[in-house]
């Protein structure tokens, strides 16, 4: 008996040893999450720095380019430069949105 669960297919045991299911019927234990889970999440004071240092400090020149590509509307063409310049396509996509993100906050 096949049971999918939220990050993996896993085996329902039925408590037999031998076919797909076989072995010790057990119940899973609930496991507090990890300290890794929570790896790369922005807490509220870094972010609250980061804005404050781009507030003061501005754009980089790469990043008025992709703003001034966002303006005219070529969405494909900024994330061409912005995927150049950062080095992934995931990367590229993150700067694009934030920097559609920082134009739609000055309006």
């Amino acid at each position: 008996l096949w049971q999918a669960s939220d990050k993996s297919a896993t085996i329902m045991t039925k408590g037999i040893s031998v076919g797909l299911s076989k072995g010790h019927a057990v119940t899973a234990r609930t496991l507090a999450p990890r300290p890794g889970s929570r790896k790369g999440r922005c807490g509220k004071r870094v972010g609250m720095i980061r804005s404050l240092i781009r507030d003061v400090a501005g754009s980089a020149p790469y990043e008025k380019r992709l703003m001034e590509l966002l303006k005219t509307g070529r969405d494909k063409r900024a994330l061409k430069l912005a995927k150049r310049k950062l080095g992934t396509h995931l990367r590229g996509k993150k700067k694009r949105e934030e920097m559609g993100n920082l134009l739609r906050k000055k309006k």
